[in-house]
Formats: C-alpha cells, structure tokens, sequence
C-alpha cells in the first residue's frame, strides 16, 4: 500500500518476535531500502547483531551495531557509512538516536521492547522521514500504545501460537527467607541447571553473592550489573552462557532478550518494585527450552506492599499460562489508565482528550471547513450537564473477572 506501516506486534517472551523482525528487515533491504532497529540496552543490541549477523551471512547484507560495547572509533566509522547508505541494517541503543546519527536511505524502523522506550524517543524516528515503515515489538505494551491499537490508530497483530513443546513458567509469589531461596536454588542446581537471580542494588550486590555462597556452597556464582566495564559484562554473560558459572546474580540488565536455554529458575528480589511489564520480561528470561521453568517473586511482608504492588503481584501469579503478555498489558491499563493522546504520558487517566472525542473534534471542523466556514473551537461538544460523583467507574472484578470483557464494555460504554 502507499500508506506508510505502523504496526504492533504482540507476542509473548519467546514466541519468535526476533523472526518477523528480520524478516521484515530482509525485505526492506531486498527493496533498496536501510532498516534501523532501535533496542533498550547494550546487551540486547550485541545479541541481535549476532543472530542477524549469522542468519544473513550468505546474503549481501551488511549488519552493523551501535553501542557502548564499541569503541568512539567504531561508531564514528559506522556513522559515516550510514550517511553514506553502505550499512543495510543497523542495530542500536540510544546512540541511533543521536543528531549526528544521519541515515541516508531509511526504509525501515524496528523497535523492539516498546515499553522500554518514551514516547519522544519514539517519535524521533519517525521524524527522520514521512513515510517510514514502523514496526513495534513487545510482549506487554505501554498502557498509551496498547489504546492506540485498540481504538485503531495503528494496526495490532498479535502472535498467539507458542512455540512447539514450550513448557509455561510456574510462578510464585513469596515472602522472602533463606530456606524458600535455597530450596529453590538447589532443586535446580540439581538438575543440571542454571539460576538467574535478580538482586537489583549494585551497592549490596557482592554481599548478595557471598550470602548466596553460604547459603549454597554447591553454586558456582558469577556477577551481572550495568555498572560494570563493558568487556567485563560481555565476559560473564559469554561465562554463563557456555555454564562456566551455574548462579548468575544480576541486575535488572537481564531484563531483556538475553536467552540461556539452559537457565530455568529465576529468583526475584523484592518483587514488589517491579512493574508489570519488567516482571513479565524478566520471568521471559527461563523457560526457553522444553524444560518445565520456575519464577520466585520474592517480597518483603505483606504490610509493607502498597496496594498496587499487590495489585501488580496478583496479576502476574494469575496469569501463568504462556502468551500472558496481552492478558497483562490489558490489567496495566486498567490499572493505570491510557495515557495522552497528543502528550509524552504512556499512562495515566486522560485529562484533557481522548481519541474518541479527538476524532469528533476533527470530523465537526473538516465539516465547517468544507462548508467554507471557520471552525467554532470554543464551542462545547455534546454539551450536556457534568456530573461528577467522586467514585471510581470501575467494572468490580467480582462481577466481571474477564480483563478483555471488561475493556470491550469501558470502549462500548466510552462510546455510547
């Protein structure tokens, strides 16, 4: 079509969202065209690099990254032959969002892990070109992007058949102590596998480790955070991945696309911390292979979890089967509102306008402007009486427990 794409696709940790990217990105390039594909962190960028990489490396395609990972030298080349259309398909932090970062012929942009990203970040891609093709990738969309797909603004496909033999992740919800964490490091140390642990405090972190090497003197324990030098991070991710080390403690840098087929049990830290999206990302982590996978959110004592948290905890324990992340990306919208239309919140109530009452708005003066008139903008619309009750207009869970069934009524009663 001459309409340029803007599409979401939602498929859960796993369901091969990395395929339809180079795919898309193979026939971009076929066509004459560069792809850029903007992803959250260093780590993520390395490992697609090395996937695309090998899986066009009988093609003409030149893969290039752009990352902390490369030294100035490196990106300073790589920008150059952007500018002048020599790279095909270029992955990248941040840094792609860089002014200096010219593409000449950009055909293409991928943005994998959506919810990682602002809208403005978002948005400065679009900028480099009109008719750009936008791809989306996430397993749980921002609360903003997933009412922009449902209301229609941008096409929605969704990745609903898991792939063969995929085992969905058991999920507990506990108070933390060190008999709960031992037994669940040991049931898979025992088995001949690997344990992510997620200690999120750089500070505590070499602590963290030498409580864990008391606790479970078996466990060959190896360390992850962002704050380490970029050569050394690269070097303990490459150790755990060939199982030099059986216990990884990390930080949130886990989070995303980091794929150890033979890591199956996660243990969280304070749970409660996390929102619903980074939860589901990290349990995404195990369970890549055929082996049934655990996830163990610890938390502090229920008294000092905020309503939310609980709110947050309750949602992910409940929603175990895989594919999850649409069912949970529709509880964050609901618990947290849809975010603006026209301004930089991903959630939140809508204060000002809606996409309904936008598009009302538009349609009432094109209308006067086709009549050769000048659109009244003080005029109210629909100006019937306010009434505010001062409670929430919520659907109770207790009548309705279907997350879907009740945004489909919020949508029919918005419009009615």
């Amino acid at each position: 079509t001459t309409k340029p794409m803007d599409r979401l696709v939602c498929g859960d940790v796993g369901f091969g969202k990395t395929e339809v990217a180079m795919r898309a990105a193979f026939i971009a390039v076929h066509g004459g065209r560069q792809v850029a594909i903007l992803v959250p962190t260093t780590l993520l960028a390395q490992q697609h690099y090395n996937s695309f990489r090998d899986r066009f490396a009988d093609w003409p395609v030149t893969v290039e990254v752009m990352s902390r990972f490369k030294s100035a030298k490196e990106v300073s080349a790589a920008v150059a032959d952007l500018a002048e259309g020599k790279i095909d398909i270029v992955i990248g932090t941040h840094k792609l969002l860089q002014d200096d970062v010219k593409i000449k012929n950009l055909g293409l942009v991928i943005i994998d892990e959506e919810h990682r990203f602002g809208v403005r970040q978002k948005e400065q891609l679009k900028a480099l070109r009109s008719e750009v093709d936008i791809l989306t990738l996430t397993a749980t969309p921002i609360p903003r992007t997933l009412n922009m797909a449902v209301s229609g603004m941008r096409d929605l496909s969704i990745i609903a058949t898991p792939p063969a033999r995929r085992l969905s992740v058991r999920t507990f919800v506990m108070e933390q102590n060190k008999p709960t964490i031992k037994e669940a490091l040991l049931r898979e140390l025992l088995r001949g596998g690997q344990v992510y642990y997620l200690h999120n405090d750089v500070k505590t972190i070499e602590k963290c480790a030498a409580d864990l090497a008391e606790l479970v003197p078996e466990a060959r324990i190896g360390i992850g955070h962002g704050q380490m030098r970029e050569r050394e991070l690269e070097q303990v991710m490459s150790d755990f991945y060939h199982k030099r080390f059986n216990v990884l403690i990390a930080s949130t840098i886990i989070e995303t696309g980091i794929d150890v087929p033979s890591a199956n049990t996660i243990i969280i830290e304070r749970a409660d911390k996390f929102g619903l999206a980074q939860l589901h990302q990290l349990r995404g982590r195990v369970g890549r292979s055929h082996h049934q996978a655990y996830a163990y959110l610890l938390t502090p004592p229920r008294k000092q979890i905020t309503p939310d948290a609980e709110k947050r905890l309750e949602a992910i324990a409940n929603t175990q089967d895989l594919g999850a992340g649409f069912v949970l990306a529709t509880n964050d919208l609901e618990i947290r509102g849809a975010g603006e239309l026209l301004g930089d919140g991903q959630s939140g109530q809508i204060q000002a306008v809606g996409f309904t009452l936008y598009m009302e708005m538009l349609e009432r003066a094109v209308k006067s402007i086709r009549k050769g008139e000048q659109p009244n903008l003080d005029q109210p619309l629909g100006g019937g009486p306010e009434i505010n009750l001062r409670v929430p207009a919520l659907i109770p869970e207790a009548y309705l427990p279907d997350v879907h069934t009740r945004l489909i009524l919020y949508k029919r009663i918005a419009n009615a």
